[in-house]
Parts: C-alpha cells; sequence; structure tokens
C-alpha cells in the first residue's frame, strides 16, 4: 500500500489527538486534554500551529515560512526532521497529495472548534446560545508568547471574530430576553478590548432593554470617560443619541 494510501486510511479513525493553540500550544491523546501530553520539539509546534492556522501547504511554503533566515536547502532538512519527530511522536502530519502536508484527519483542532462556533452565531439561529456563550468566554488568546508575523495576524484574525461573534450572541440573547447571559457577553467585549465602542453600546442596550436606565447611563458615562483621557474623542453620535432617545 502507497503511504499516501495508508495515511487515507488512517485518517479515516476517529480523532486521536487533541490540538490547542488557544491559550497556549498543547497537543494531547484522545478527545481532551486528560488523554496524556504529547511532547513536541518547538519546529514540531511551530510546523503543527502552522498547518492548523493556515490549511494545507507545499513543503516549500512551510519550509520558507517556518524557517526565512537560512538558505532554502537548510529550511528543507530542517523541515524534514521536523516531520520525521512529529510522525514518530504522534502521526499528526498528513501528506495528502505529492508536495503538500496538512494535519491529519487524527487531529482536533480547537481554532477549528471555536471558528465553528463564532460563524454559527454570526450567521446562524440563536440555538445552542449557552453552550457558545461559554465557548466564546473561556478561550484563551492564540499561542501568547510567540511573535512570527504569521502568528500575529491570526491572532488578531481571531480577536476580532471572536469581538464580533460576542456581540451579535449579545444582540441575539437580547432578543430572547436572556439578558443575564447577553450582558455577561457584551461586558466580555468591553475586557477584550475596553475602548471598543460598539462593545459598549451593546452593554448598554441590555441595560435599556431590562428598563435599567440608571445602569445605562452610569456604563455610558464611564466610557465617555476613558474615550476623554485615552483618547481625547468623545463617543460616536450614533451612540450619544442612542441614550438621549432612551431618556426621552
Amino acid at each position: 500500500m502507497a503511504v499516501t494510501e495508508r495515511q487515507a486510511v488512517r485518517d479515516e479513525a476517529p480523532p486521536a489527538l487533541r490540538l490547542r493553540l488557544l491559550g497556549g500550544f498543547h497537543l494531547s491523546r484522545g478527545e481532551d486534554d486528560g488523554g496524556g501530553q504529547v511532547d513536541v520539539s518547538v519546529s514540531g509546534q511551530q510546523l503543527l500551529a502552522l498547518l492548523g492556522l493556515r490549511g494545507p501547504a507545499t513543503r516549500s511554503v512551510l519550509a520558507g515560512t517556518l524557517w526565512p533566515d537560512v538558505t532554502e536547502e537548510r529550511a528543507r532538512a530542517c523541515l524534514r526532521t521536523a516531520i520525521w519527530r512529529l510522525n514518530t511522536a504522534s502521526s499528526a502530519v498528513a501528506d495528502p497529495r505529492p508536495g503538500v502536508l496538512a494535519l491529519s484527519g487524527r487531529v482536533r483542532l480547537d481554532v477549528q472548534d471555536f471558528t465553528v462556533t463564532a460563524r454559527r452565531i454570526l450567521t446562524a439561529s440563536a440555538e445552542g446560545t449557552g453552550a457558545a456563550c461559554a465557548s466564546l468566554m473561556g478561550m484563551g488568546e492564540l499561542l501568547p508568547g510567540w511573535y512570527q508575523d504569521w502568528v500575529v495576524f491570526e491572532r488578531e484574525r481571531l480577536h476580532q471574530l471572536r469581538l464580533h461573534a460576542l456581540e451579535a450572541l449579545s444582540a441575539r440573547l437580547v432578543v430572547r430576553e436572556q439578558y443575564a447571559p447577553a450582558l455577561e457577553a457584551a461586558l466580555e467585549c468591553t475586557r477584550i478590548d475596553p475602548l471598543r465602542e460598539s462593545a459598549h453600546r451593546a452593554v448598554v442596550t441590555v441595560h435599556l432593554a431590562e428598563n435599567n436606565l440608571a445602569e445605562a447611563m452610569r456604563h455610558f458615562k464611564a466610557f465617555r470617560g476613558l474615550l476623554r483621557t485615552e483618547l481625547g474623542i468623545e463617543p460616536s453620535e450614533q451612540f450619544r443619541t442612542m441614550v438621549r432617545h432612551a431618556l426621552t
């Protein structure tokens, strides 16, 4: 049986590895982190993270991205070593077609789970909002302490996706009159990004929906003070109009 055929058969098996990138790198056996940690070299961690975040890629792209400061020949040698070490320990890397590498189908990735949840919130109904709220509230930052350009880009992308999902979740919960989790989601947005006006509008929206005018005004004034102190600007006309209409 060819190598790719053997890999395809192996990838049909249920996920046997759990790769966590949110909150820090962690590879473990089994469906959760209790299955036993797999030790991975630094280069192996970077390879798995890149494949998890960017998807399948050619060997030349992977080598050039991970080892940009060495010759192409040396970068390819480093990549071969990283692959050998990874597959000796975990069989986490697959070769779906010649010259291309990808995460094995045996790997379950937390970033993928988060992305599916966030996009479902942004595009679908409010079903399962309790689990979605818990998922969005509990996630950590993508690979803290990693400063490669490709990590920084993906970190910001996921950061923005999370904020938009939390705001959408808050708005959807307000419609369902589930004000406590709606407020929790909105406040989480303000914790993540204290200067994000749309997040503060979401908080005020929840307070107004509950007819808590005093709470709404208190939050608005606190945000206005923060903007003046940090940026020397005022809240948008949209936000000020929203508050004025609530008081009339």
